[in-house]
């Protein structure tokens, strides 16, 4: 085992229900970074409705999974809505943005390369 954790602001050794360690905020977008270092981020989001991130590009590969709710995702100029239970992966250096529709919680895993 490593001397300091590689995953955080967790409980270990547990069982744990993934969509409570994060709770929505009345006009706010609400995260929690379990992991990140130069070749893998992985977070949890809430998004309360109206919210989003605008317009971005991330130099790794964003694979998001909507765990709650339902979220129109851009990617590159394109419109998806994405709905809990289902995923999108969003391409390294291409312009994506999100929007909540209604309330959504995810959690984004983003894959870089080793530079």
């Amino acid at each position: 085992m490593s001397d300091f954790p590689l995953i955080k602001n967790v409980p270990f050794s547990e069982t744990l229900v993934l969509t409570d360690l994060v709770e929505y905020q009345e006009g706010r977008v609400v995260s929690r970074t379990f992991v990140q270092n130069k070749l893998i981020s992985f977070t949890l989001f809430a998004f309360d409705k109206g919210e989003g991130l605008s317009a971005h590009t991330a130099s790794g590969d964003a694979f998001v999974q909507i765990l709650d709710g339902e979220a129109l995702i851009n990617i590159g100029g394109k419109d998806f809505v994405v709905k809990t239970g289902e995923v999108v992966v969003m391409p390294a250096n291409v312009s994506h943005s999100l929007e909540a529709r209604e309330r959504f919680k995810m959690l984004l895993t983003v894959v870089k390369g080793e530079g």
